[in-house]
């Protein structure tokens, strides 16, 4: 008998000890309960509990996620589409989220339906379907408001599908495809356009280079015509000096120099000149050119004189 009852004191013994120790995992915290009355919250690790009089509530701290299901939703422009969208949450303060709030998942399942259905129903089905990021937002400031008395943080909330009814989507198709094909004309359009502008464009500036090229070319040649005879009249110019010089530097006597004019009338007249014009310059030997007029006159008449 006695070792009957040693062995049930050792079994209580052990299941007593075994139920005073609780294990906490590092992504989960412990609310204890002493008499039904929360008094404290543990950590990660082995935590020892009084048994019978004191229990443990483990909350799980990690982020985790509600799958809004599908639901039929009415836009602000009478068109009934279906949504659904995904929550993503965690958990800030677990005595809350267990004592403020029985089952959170539904709750805040229900209450995204809810939003979801209200900020949907204020707008049109073109702005529903181009303004998720904006429903988004939407959603979860109302979520934030609603859960942050939970102890529960929503970090994203994200609309998966809109899906409106097939006539709606196969006639939102052709409007589509026309506003394609309408972008494409005039994307064409604008190219032809653009083609025409730049080929006049160029025509034009062509025209202009061969007017600027003909205009150098010709300003070109007529400054090489002035520096030629430039240069033809600097020669004659250095050419007249030099004889003159020479002509002075001898001190040539008015017989000499009536001789060289005449010589010079002979190659001017070249045997067909009618009339020869001397220069004002000829003034000073005048008399020297008459006196040997003279002189080939008595000449010819001694000649004449002999013949006969």
């Amino acid at each position: 008998m006695s070792i009957l009852f040693v062995v049930v004191v050792l079994v209580f013994a052990v299941i007593f000890v075994a139920s005073s120790i609780k294990i906490i995992r590092q992504y989960e915290k412990g609310l204890v309960e002493t008499l039904g009355k929360y008094t404290s919250t543990r950590g990660s690790g082995a935590n020892i509990i009084i048994p019978m009089f004191q229990r443990m509530v483990i909350v799980d701290m990690r982020e985790r996620v509600i799958d809004v299901p599908p639901q039929s939703v009415i836009t602000k422009d009478n068109v009934s589409v279906v949504v659904d969208a995904i929550i993503y949450f965690q958990v800030t303060d677990p005595v809350k989220v267990v004592y403020n709030i029985e089952n959170f998942a539904l709750a805040a399942l229900k209450l995204a339906q809810t939003n979801l259905r209200n900020v949907i129903g204020d707008m049109e089905l073109d702005s529903t379907l181009t303004s998720r990021e904006k429903i988004n937002t939407q959603l979860r400031v109302v979520m934030d408001e609603a859960t942050d008395k939970w102890g529960v943080k929503v970090t994203k909330l994200e609309i998966q599908k809109i899906d409106p009814p097939r006539d709606i989507t196969d006639a939102m198709s052709k409007q589509m495809k026309a506003e394609r094909e309408k972008r494409a004309n005039i994307l064409e359009a604008e190219g032809l356009r653009q083609a025409a502008i730049l080929k006049a464009e160029g025509e034009k500036q062509a025209v202009i280079l061969d007017a600027e090229a003909v205009k150098e070319k010709q300003v070109l040649e007529a400054a090489g015509e002035a520096e030629a005879i430039k240069q033809v009249a600097e020669a004659e110019k250095y050419k007249i000096e030099v004889v003159y010089n020479a002509i002075h530097e001898g001190r040539p006597t008015n017989d000499l120099l009536a001789i060289k004019y005449l010589e010079t009338l002979g190659k001017v007249a070249d045997g067909r000149a009618t009339k020869i014009f001397l220069p004002l310059e000829t003034a000073g030997v005048t008399a020297s050119i008459g006196g040997i007029a003279e002189l080939f006159k008595d000449n010819a008449k001694l000649s004449k004189s002999v013949s006969k």
